[in-house]
């Protein structure tokens, strides 16, 4: 991805999100994709992907279930 589209998405990211420490970065070797990072912390990549003449941008963000909260306990 060219330096402009890294730039546009991380605007786009931190305006949707209402969050200034989101951070796109070039991969090495990688020149379909980019890392999204927040405070630092690798959360996620953002592929483009481009067909008939149309292009568009995946986001991809694993969830692992041990990062997630506990959940609540039921009031029965």
């Amino acid at each position: 991805m060219t330096r402009s589209e890294i730039w546009r998405l991380e605007k786009y990211l931190r305006n949707l999100f209402r969050l200034d420490t989101i951070s796109v970065l070039e991969r090495p070797n990688q020149a379909d994709s980019v890392e999204v990072h927040v405070g630092g912390e690798f959360i996620g990549i953002i592929f483009k992907d481009e067909e008939d003449g149309d292009v568009s941008y995946a986001f991809q963000m694993a969830i692992l279930e041990m990062d997630l909260p506990p959940a609540p306990s039921s009031r029965a």
